[in-house]
């Protein structure tokens, strides 16, 4: 039998499997999960990952050997038939190198093996519910949301988080190459930030209270602070819509910059957004061709104002939207076609929304009021910014908080901050599960969120409650 006892660290120290291509020949402990498991007579491949990578371990099974170690494997105490896939497993053994005709090119490791000398079983797997072979997952998105906790393991599933951490450290570096602070705002908030129904309310406070919709009104009060700021915050929406795009809480990355006027914030989006999934594409290229993902053009970003856009989508794709007040989600895919064929690139900058359609804070353009200093950044026919030049005049600003409705009172202190002083600024955001789905050419956003909420899950499906 397979020895099941615990993990002594003492006796040799852990090698991470990455590191074993430099060990070739030399005596190595593992430790990780059984992905799969191959049995042939003599002899059993088990593939192992761990966070670094994925290794074939040739395990020669003492109940089937005739004396002689085949494939120049030692001698296990036992036999591998008790392992299954997801055991928890810690392997001493050598590295040697693979046979020339069985090195696999897809995997870092792919030249080397491991002959095991011993296995230690330090936690026992069920059998899974579903296959975790093969190098998709081909699950259902209700079945691969109902196990998240298990299809968060598949190699393929894991990588779509690898990029998205790669996608937050990225906007994290643009936003210091801008000089920007980093901080951390709250959820909980005493009013709507942008007006409207779609709003969560919490029960709890004497008074009422919400998640909030988004960080800005706090990211503004800290330019008068900081000057320039960013965060990554959680955003709650109560929109009443099961679609491919849209969640009830999203992560939103945020920067707010003091001091600056519109055209300079273009430049800013524009330029953290391509830095930003440059970071991935030097980072993560294994990944990003594993889905097959094309070469991000970057040429210069073409820049369009709302209704440039739509004189557009007329003349090219012969649609009349002239009188919409915002772009269709098939407007979004032709733009980006028409950029990505007419100027290499694509991005696509669209501006100067109309200003009753956007929030209260959005300054107007003073040589046209009815259309704002707005901006929407589209990438691969998808929306994935949007930001504004803001209102920094505190009696302007409470009389667009009064057109929309909404009492002045109820944002006391944000207005504290433009009375005492607030320069000119602006800001943007992007929503990190919307980018992260199509950069990977996803089908569905919930793909793109380690537990996804929305109208009918929260963890489980909400009907099972019910």
């Amino acid at each position: 039998m397979l020895r099941l006892c615990c993990y002594d660290q003492s006796i040799m120290n852990r090698t991470l499997i990455l590191d074993c291509k430099s060990k070739v020949g030399e005596q190595v402990k593992i430790c990780g999960f059984v992905y799969s498991k191959r049995d042939h007579g003599k002899i059993s491949f088990l593939d192992i990952t761990d966070r670094s990578g994925i290794v074939q371990v040739v395990v020669a099974n003492t109940a089937h050997l005739g004396g002689a170690p085949a494939r120049g494997g030692a001698t296990v105490r036992g036999d591998s038939n008790s392992l299954h896939p997801q055991d928890v497993v810690c392997i001493t053994g050598k590295v040697a190198k693979r046979p020339e005709h069985l090195i696999n090119k897809n995997i870092p490791t792919g030249e080397i093996e491991i002959s095991a000398e011993n296995i230690e079983i330090l936690s026992k797997a069920e059998e899974l519910p579903f296959d975790m072979g093969g190098k998709d997952l081909s699950l259902q998105l209700p079945t691969l949301l109902d196990f998240r906790s298990l299809t968060l393991r598949h190699p393929k599933v894991k990588s779509i988080f690898k990029v998205q951490a790669t996608l937050l450290e990225g906007f994290r570096n643009a936003a210091k190459s801008l000089s920007c602070t980093e901080i951390v705002v709250p959820t909980i908030v005493a009013g709507a930030t942008e007006g409207g129904a779609e709003v969560f309310k919490i029960d709890y406070f004497e008074h009422k209270a919400y998640l909030s919709q988004s960080p800005q009104l706090y990211k503004q009060m800290l330019v008068p602070v900081l000057e320039r700021v960013f965060t990554i915050a959680k955003a709650y929406r109560a929109e009443p819509s099961v679609t491919t795009r849209h969640l009830t809480e999203s992560t939103q990355m945020d920067m707010e910059i003091g001091f600056v006027e519109f055209e300079e914030l273009l430049d800013c989006l524009e330029d953290t957004a391509v830095k930003m999934l440059k970071f991935v594409e030097d980072k993560c290229p294994d990944i990003l061709s594993e889905f097959g993902v094309e070469k991000i053009l970057y040429h210069k970003i073409p820049r369009l104002s709302l209704r440039e856009a739509q004189e557009i989508i007329l003349k090219e794709f012969g649609r009349d939207n002239r009188k919409e007040k915002d772009l269709t989600p098939q407007d979004e895919i032709d733009l980006c076609q028409w950029s990505k064929e007419k100027h290499k690139s694509d991005f696509v900058t669209i501006t100067h929304f109309p200003t009753a359609a956007k929030p209260f804070y959005t300054m107007p353009d003073p040589k046209d009021p009815e259309y704002s200093l707005s901006y929407d950044l589209l990438f691969r026919g998808v929306e994935v910014m949007s930001g504004s030049q803001r209102i920094n005049d505190c009696k302007k600003l409470t009389e667009s908080i009064k057109s929309r409705g909404m009492n002045p009172d109820n944002f006391e202190m944000y207005l504290q901050a433009f009375k005492f002083g607030m320069p000119p600024e602006g800001g943007f955001s992007f929503g990190l599960e919307r980018i992260t789905m199509h950069v990977l050419n996803l089908s569905n956003i919930r793909e793109a969120s380690l537990f996804p909420r929305d109208m009918e899950r929260v963890d489980v499906r909400l009907s099972k409650l019910t």
